[in-house]
Protein backbone atom coordinates (compact mmCIF):
# COMPACT_ATOMS: atom_id res chain seq x y z
CA UNK A 1 0.00 0.00 0.00
CA UNK A 2 2.66 2.01 0.51
CA UNK A 3 5.90 3.05 -1.06
CA UNK A 4 8.79 4.53 0.90
CA UNK A 5 11.43 6.22 -0.68
CA UNK A 6 14.39 9.27 0.56
CA UNK A 7 12.94 12.08 -0.37
CA UNK A 8 15.88 14.19 -2.26
CA UNK A 9 13.37 14.39 -5.53
CA UNK A 10 10.55 15.61 -3.54
CA UNK A 11 9.93 19.37 -3.44
CA UNK A 12 9.98 21.33 -0.66
CA UNK A 13 6.58 22.26 -1.46
CA UNK A 14 5.19 18.70 -1.44
CA UNK A 15 6.76 18.18 1.94
CA UNK A 16 5.42 21.70 3.61
CA UNK A 17 1.79 20.66 2.63
CA UNK A 18 2.18 17.01 4.32
CA UNK A 19 3.69 18.59 7.05
CA UNK A 20 0.93 21.17 7.61
CA UNK A 21 -1.60 18.23 6.98
CA UNK A 22 0.20 15.71 9.50
CA UNK A 23 0.21 18.82 12.11
CA UNK A 24 -3.18 20.25 11.82
CA UNK A 25 -4.16 18.82 14.86
CA UNK A 26 -1.13 18.91 16.51
CA UNK A 27 -1.33 19.56 20.93
CA UNK A 28 0.66 22.48 20.65
CA UNK A 29 -0.43 24.87 17.86
CA UNK A 30 2.38 24.99 15.02
CA UNK A 31 2.51 28.14 12.72
CA UNK A 32 4.54 27.30 9.69
CA UNK A 33 4.26 29.66 6.42
CA UNK A 34 6.46 28.02 3.83
CA UNK A 35 9.14 30.87 4.43
CA UNK A 36 9.68 29.43 8.30
CA UNK A 37 9.42 25.31 7.23
CA UNK A 38 12.23 26.25 4.93
CA UNK A 39 14.45 28.10 7.30
CA UNK A 40 13.78 25.60 9.81
CA UNK A 41 15.13 23.06 7.38
CA UNK A 42 18.17 25.04 6.47
CA UNK A 43 18.71 26.00 11.01
CA UNK A 44 18.33 22.56 11.51
CA UNK A 45 21.04 21.01 8.77
CA UNK A 46 17.88 19.13 6.75
CA UNK A 47 19.54 16.18 4.21
CA UNK A 48 16.68 14.78 1.71
CA UNK A 49 19.15 11.78 1.03
CA UNK A 50 18.77 10.88 4.98
CA UNK A 51 14.84 11.88 5.22
CA UNK A 52 12.63 9.26 4.18
CA UNK A 53 8.70 9.78 3.08
CA UNK A 54 5.68 7.51 2.60
CA UNK A 55 3.99 7.92 -0.19
CA UNK A 56 0.32 6.68 -1.63
CA UNK A 57 0.35 6.60 -5.50
CA UNK A 58 2.66 9.42 -5.22
CA UNK A 59 1.29 11.52 -2.81
CA UNK A 60 3.12 12.09 0.16
CA UNK A 61 1.17 11.26 3.83
CA UNK A 62 4.06 10.44 5.98
CA UNK A 63 7.75 11.65 6.60
CA UNK A 64 10.68 11.47 8.65
CA UNK A 65 12.92 14.55 8.09
CA UNK A 66 16.43 14.37 9.08
CA UNK A 67 19.53 16.93 9.50
CA UNK A 68 23.10 15.34 9.64
CA UNK A 69 25.73 17.21 11.37
CA UNK A 70 28.94 16.37 13.59
CA UNK A 71 27.18 16.33 17.17
CA UNK A 72 29.44 16.95 20.49
CA UNK A 73 32.18 15.02 18.07
CA UNK A 74 30.03 12.64 16.68
CA UNK A 75 28.38 12.49 12.88
CA UNK A 76 24.91 12.43 14.25
CA UNK A 77 21.45 12.55 12.71
CA UNK A 78 18.62 14.48 14.14
CA UNK A 79 14.61 14.23 13.66
CA UNK A 80 13.61 17.24 12.47
CA UNK A 81 10.27 16.55 12.07
CA UNK A 82 7.86 13.35 12.08
CA UNK A 83 4.29 12.97 11.03
CA UNK A 84 1.66 10.65 9.04
CA UNK A 85 -1.40 12.68 7.57
CA UNK A 86 -4.39 11.60 9.60
CA UNK A 87 -6.31 9.45 7.44
CA UNK A 88 -3.09 7.05 7.58
CA UNK A 89 -2.00 7.07 11.22
CA UNK A 90 -2.06 3.92 13.00
CA UNK A 91 -1.19 1.72 10.13
CA UNK A 92 2.73 1.34 11.32
CA UNK A 93 4.13 4.39 8.90
CA UNK A 94 6.41 5.80 11.11
CA UNK A 95 7.85 2.70 12.26
CA UNK A 96 8.93 1.49 9.03
CA UNK A 97 10.04 4.94 8.48
CA UNK A 98 12.24 4.80 11.22
CA UNK A 99 13.33 1.09 10.54
CA UNK A 100 14.38 2.46 7.09
CA UNK A 101 15.95 5.44 8.10
CA UNK A 102 18.12 2.91 10.79
CA UNK A 103 19.70 0.60 8.10
CA UNK A 104 20.03 3.75 5.89
CA UNK A 105 22.13 5.80 8.44
CA UNK A 106 24.31 3.28 9.68
CA UNK A 107 25.41 2.59 6.08
CA UNK A 108 26.66 6.03 6.02
CA UNK A 109 28.54 5.81 9.19
CA UNK A 110 26.24 7.50 11.59
CA UNK A 111 26.48 7.10 15.23
CA UNK A 112 23.85 8.75 16.78
CA UNK A 113 20.37 9.66 15.97
CA UNK A 114 18.86 12.32 18.23
CA UNK A 115 15.24 13.53 18.43
CA UNK A 116 12.83 15.48 20.53
CA UNK A 117 9.68 14.36 21.01
CA UNK A 118 6.67 16.29 23.72
CA UNK A 119 6.85 14.32 27.28
CA UNK A 120 2.80 13.75 27.54
CA UNK A 121 2.67 12.60 24.12
CA UNK A 122 2.79 8.84 25.44
CA UNK A 123 2.16 7.20 22.34
CA UNK A 124 5.39 9.32 20.55
CA UNK A 125 7.46 8.55 23.43
CA UNK A 126 6.80 4.89 23.54
CA UNK A 127 6.91 4.64 19.75
CA UNK A 128 10.67 5.73 20.05
CA UNK A 129 11.26 3.55 22.66
CA UNK A 130 10.45 0.69 21.21
CA UNK A 131 12.81 2.02 18.53
CA UNK A 132 15.85 1.64 21.05
CA UNK A 133 15.90 5.42 21.71
CA UNK A 134 16.92 6.37 25.14
CA UNK A 135 15.61 9.18 27.03
CA UNK A 136 18.59 12.04 27.17
CA UNK A 137 17.12 14.99 29.24
CA UNK A 138 14.36 16.84 29.59
CA UNK A 139 13.91 20.33 27.89
CA UNK A 140 11.30 22.96 29.07
CA UNK A 141 9.90 25.42 26.17
CA UNK A 142 8.51 29.25 27.97
CA UNK A 143 6.65 32.01 25.72
CA UNK A 144 5.27 35.14 26.22
CA UNK A 145 3.45 37.78 24.34
CA UNK A 146 5.32 41.25 23.77
CA UNK A 147 2.48 43.04 25.29
CA UNK A 148 3.14 41.18 29.07
CA UNK A 149 6.57 41.46 29.12
CA UNK A 150 7.94 44.77 31.40
CA UNK A 151 10.64 46.59 29.54
CA UNK A 152 13.56 47.13 31.95
CA UNK A 153 16.61 47.99 30.73
CA UNK A 154 19.69 48.22 33.22
CA UNK A 155 22.71 48.22 30.65
CA UNK A 156 23.77 49.58 27.56
CA UNK A 157 23.45 46.88 25.23
CA UNK A 158 24.39 46.80 21.53
CA UNK A 159 23.40 45.20 18.55
CA UNK A 160 25.24 43.01 16.38
CA UNK A 161 24.78 41.51 12.80
CA UNK A 162 26.57 38.35 14.15
CA UNK A 163 29.45 37.04 17.01
CA UNK A 164 31.73 34.66 17.39
CA UNK A 165 29.53 32.13 19.31
CA UNK A 166 32.96 29.68 20.08
CA UNK A 167 34.53 32.30 22.04
CA UNK A 168 31.45 32.85 24.17
CA UNK A 169 30.66 28.68 25.20
CA UNK A 170 32.49 29.42 28.47
CA UNK A 171 29.49 31.61 29.12
CA UNK A 172 26.69 28.32 28.93
CA UNK A 173 25.35 26.01 31.68
CA UNK A 174 24.52 23.09 29.63
CA UNK A 175 24.79 22.43 26.04
CA UNK A 176 21.88 23.66 23.68
CA UNK A 177 19.62 21.48 21.97
CA UNK A 178 20.31 20.86 17.98
CA UNK A 179 18.20 23.45 16.47
CA UNK A 180 19.63 26.29 19.28
CA UNK A 181 23.66 25.04 18.35
CA UNK A 182 26.33 27.49 16.95
CA UNK A 183 25.71 25.42 13.72
CA UNK A 184 22.28 25.70 13.81
CA UNK A 185 22.31 29.40 14.83
CA UNK A 186 25.11 29.98 12.13
CA UNK A 187 22.82 28.52 9.44
CA UNK A 188 20.89 30.98 9.86
CA UNK A 189 22.77 33.67 10.59
CA UNK A 190 20.94 36.60 8.34
CA UNK A 191 17.76 36.06 9.83
CA UNK A 192 18.85 36.70 13.72
CA UNK A 193 19.87 39.67 15.58
CA UNK A 194 22.34 39.46 18.16
CA UNK A 195 22.19 41.69 21.27
CA UNK A 196 26.01 41.98 23.22
CA UNK A 197 26.68 43.80 26.42
CA UNK A 198 29.81 44.92 27.10
CA UNK A 199 31.93 45.61 30.13
CA UNK A 200 35.27 47.84 29.83
CA UNK A 201 34.88 46.39 26.23
CA UNK A 202 34.87 43.07 26.74
CA UNK A 203 31.93 40.74 26.22
CA UNK A 204 30.01 39.58 29.35
CA UNK A 205 26.60 38.39 27.96
CA UNK A 206 25.12 38.26 24.73
CA UNK A 207 21.39 36.76 23.15
CA UNK A 208 20.25 36.03 19.84
CA UNK A 209 16.51 36.47 18.31
CA UNK A 210 15.30 35.65 15.25
CA UNK A 211 13.85 38.98 13.52
CA UNK A 212 10.52 37.58 12.09
CA UNK A 213 9.33 34.51 14.54
CA UNK A 214 10.35 36.21 17.53
CA UNK A 215 12.24 32.43 18.76
CA UNK A 216 15.66 33.33 21.17
CA UNK A 217 18.03 29.92 20.04
CA UNK A 218 20.90 31.15 22.86
CA UNK A 219 21.24 34.04 25.58
CA UNK A 220 23.90 33.81 28.08
CA UNK A 221 25.61 35.57 30.81
CA UNK A 222 29.66 35.15 32.37
CA UNK A 223 29.29 33.88 35.74
CA UNK A 224 30.79 36.60 37.39
CA UNK A 225 28.54 39.20 36.13
CA UNK A 226 24.76 37.63 36.64
CA UNK A 227 22.29 38.67 39.00
CA UNK A 228 22.82 42.44 38.23
CA UNK A 229 20.59 42.65 35.15
CA UNK A 230 22.57 41.93 32.46
CA UNK A 231 20.24 39.01 31.02
CA UNK A 232 17.04 41.36 31.87
CA UNK A 233 18.94 44.11 29.62
CA UNK A 234 19.63 41.65 27.22
CA UNK A 235 15.95 40.23 26.67
CA UNK A 236 14.62 43.65 27.01
CA UNK A 237 16.78 44.43 24.01
CA UNK A 238 16.00 41.27 22.18
CA UNK A 239 12.35 41.66 22.16
CA UNK A 240 12.53 45.22 21.04
CA UNK A 241 14.20 43.73 17.81
CA UNK A 242 12.04 41.38 16.51
CA UNK A 243 8.95 41.90 14.54
CA UNK A 244 7.04 39.09 15.76
CA UNK A 245 4.62 39.49 19.29
CA UNK A 246 4.95 36.26 20.26
CA UNK A 247 8.68 35.43 22.15
CA UNK A 248 9.81 31.96 22.24
CA UNK A 249 12.72 30.41 24.30
CA UNK A 250 12.66 26.50 23.61
CA UNK A 251 14.85 23.82 24.86
CA UNK A 252 16.08 24.91 28.57
CA UNK A 253 17.94 21.67 30.38
CA UNK A 254 15.14 20.62 32.50
CA UNK A 255 18.14 20.90 35.05
CA UNK A 256 18.63 24.37 35.34
CA UNK A 257 16.19 25.70 37.70
CA UNK A 258 17.54 29.04 38.14
CA UNK A 259 17.17 29.87 34.17
CA UNK A 260 13.60 28.33 34.21
CA UNK A 261 12.92 30.54 37.34
CA UNK A 262 14.52 33.71 35.75
CA UNK A 263 12.16 33.70 32.45
CA UNK A 264 9.27 32.83 34.70
CA UNK A 265 9.70 36.32 37.12
CA UNK A 266 10.14 38.07 33.56
CA UNK A 267 7.06 36.37 33.09
CA UNK A 268 7.42 33.63 30.58
CA UNK A 269 5.02 30.66 30.85
CA UNK A 270 6.33 27.56 30.74
CA UNK A 271 4.48 25.84 27.60
CA UNK A 272 5.49 22.63 26.90
CA UNK A 273 8.19 20.13 28.45
CA UNK A 274 10.07 18.06 25.57
CA UNK A 275 12.44 14.98 26.25
CA UNK A 276 15.57 14.76 24.16
CA UNK A 277 15.87 11.26 23.16
CA UNK A 278 19.00 9.60 21.78
CA UNK A 279 19.68 6.04 19.61
CA UNK A 280 23.23 4.98 20.11
CA UNK A 281 24.16 3.40 16.13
Amino acid sequence: MFNYKTLDNTSIEIIHKAFIDAFSDYQVKIEMPIWKFEQMLQRRGYVPEMSIGAFVNETLIGFVLNGCRIWNGKLTVYDIGTGVVREHRRQGVINNILSDIKVLIKEKNVKKYVLEVIKSNESAVNLYKRQNFQIQRELECFQINKNQYNFINNHKVELANKIDLNQLVQFWDFNPSWQNSIDSVNAVSDSLIYSIVRFDDTIVGYGIIDKKSGDIPQIAVDRNFRCNGVARSLITNLIKNTESPNISVLNIDGQMKSMQNFFIKLGFKNSVTQYEMVLCL
